[in-house]
């Protein structure tokens, strides 16, 4: 699997982000199946889901609740494409957020 950062944006309103992100370009795929499969066995256990369509991103950051917030930000990441690189492995994290937020690798699988 080779992944590239392309674009970005937020999730949340303009006025009111909550999470900036850089999108994802190359073998997304996998990821989306993998995030269907995910879905489909936390539905089967009776787990909160989502529904909203999965994006391929990384999470590049949090805006804080009751702080001043420029959403804005992140439309410089428009017409951005980085380099490639090769994807070894898939993370599950658990986050913590909060003050000092923290972010432990639960699982972890081998690409390929």
């Amino acid at each position: 699997m080779t992944l590239r950062l392309a674009g970005g944006g937020r999730f949340g309103s303009l006025r009111r982000p909550q999470v900036a992100w850089a999108g994802l370009e190359g073998d997304v795929g996998p990821l989306g199946d993998l995030a269907r499969r995910l879905t489909a066995v936390a539905r089967s256990l009776r787990l909160t889901v989502e529904e909203r369509p999965f994006r391929p991103h990384l999470t590049l950051g949090r805006w804080r609740a009751g702080r001043p917030a420029d959403g804005s930000v992140v439309d410089r990441l428009a017409d951005y494409r980085g380099p490639s690189w090769p994807v070894p492995e898939v993370a599950l994290l658990d986050s913590h957020l909060g003050p000092a937020p923290r972010y432990d690798t639960v699982a972890s699988w081998p690409v390929g």
